[in-house]
């Protein structure tokens, strides 16, 4: 983690404007970014709703579409609501297209502080229905879906299998979330803990929380905080990753301790040693590869429509 807080640091912004921000962090995000690996091919869409256009990036294996359409995992991008894009996230699209044999469907929803909370949400929701009744288009399953998601992104997704949960239409298969922020305010005792952790502190996460929902009105409602939930009930099966030191661990802990009292599924693996972001750095780090390597395993059995069994 040493190796790759060193190598982060390389890449601060020239100043603290949030355009030096978004510079500085797509550089980060093409250093940690192999070549596309054989077998995967690419391609990009848009989806135009509701006078908006969602950009949308497709990976899938360089091989025959299957006759009912490929799974897929719908996956949204971290970076804090604020950061990101088609292409920060491409090392793990990439990867999940080639060891879980699906299509993997990326999204750029629209960025805070230009496009406040809900919008990122609604974005994400729109390519969820119309992927529900359309995905065949793009040789897309829609019954075989996985959402998946990395901090921020996973806060959407969580938010996402709420909605699609009270919603008429196919259901999620499952959800995969990456050190997800759940709450308005990190879970304790992690929060305290590693309030000043390496590539993301507490700090931090309360600024990218201001850029997004700055309407404190608004940091109850589930779409934004998924911990807020009453009922978890009847949410898909659900694999969370954690890093053991990075103040948004028990988000994610708690999360699936939740998920498991209303009887769904879950299980939470906890990565020992590593930081939040870390999932960049799995060519590098053994203990961040047996995160890949369990998230891939899970993805590809929900996928498969094989029983999940969740344990902590």
């Amino acid at each position: 983690m040493q190796s790759f807080v060193n190598q982060s640091a390389r890449f601060q912004p020239a100043d603290d404007s949030l355009a030096q921000m978004r510079v500085a962090y797509d550089a980060l995000c093409r250093h940690f970014t192999p070549p596309l690996p054989d077998g995967v091919q690419l391609e990009d869409h848009v989806l135009s709703v509701d006078g908006r256009h969602i950009p949308l990036r497709l990976y899938r294996p360089a091989t025959a579409t299957p006759s009912a359409g490929w799974p897929c995992v719908l996956y949204l991008h971290g970076g804090g609501w604020i950061l990101g894009g088609l292409d920060s996230h491409a090392f793990i699209a990439a990867l999940l297209a080639q060891e879980c044999a699906a299509s993997v469907l990326v999204v750029d929803y629209r960025l805070a502080p230009e496009h406040v909370f809900p919008a990122a949400f609604d974005d994400c929701l729109a390519v969820w229905d119309w992927l529900s009744v359309d995905g065949l288009a793009l040789g897309i399953n829609p019954a075989r879906v996985v959402v998946a998601g990395d901090s921020a992104g996973g806060n959407l997704a969580a938010a996402l299998c709420l909605k699609a949960r009270d919603r008429q239409g196919p259901a999620l298969c499952g959800q995969a979330l990456i050190y997800p922020a759940l709450a308005a305010v990190p879970t304790e005792p992690a929060a305290s803990e590693h309030a000043d952790a390496p590539l993301l502190g507490r700090d931090d996460m309360a600024y990218y929380l201001a850029q997004y929902a700055p309407d404190p009105a608004t940091h109850a409602d589930p779409r934004l905080t998924p911990l807020a939930a009453a009922n978890l009930q009847g949410m898909p099966p659900a694999f969370v990753a954690v890093a053991e030191y990075d103040p948004l661990r028990d988000d994610g802990v708690l999360y699936v301790r939740r998920l498991q009292a209303s009887g769904v599924a879950a299980q939470c693996h906890l990565g020992r040693g590593l930081l939040h972001g870390c999932l960049r750095f799995w060519q590098q780090g053994p203990e961040t590869a047996r995160m890949v390597r369990a998230l891939s395993a899970a993805i590809t059995c929900m996928l498969a429509d094989q029983t999940w069994h969740g344990q902590t």
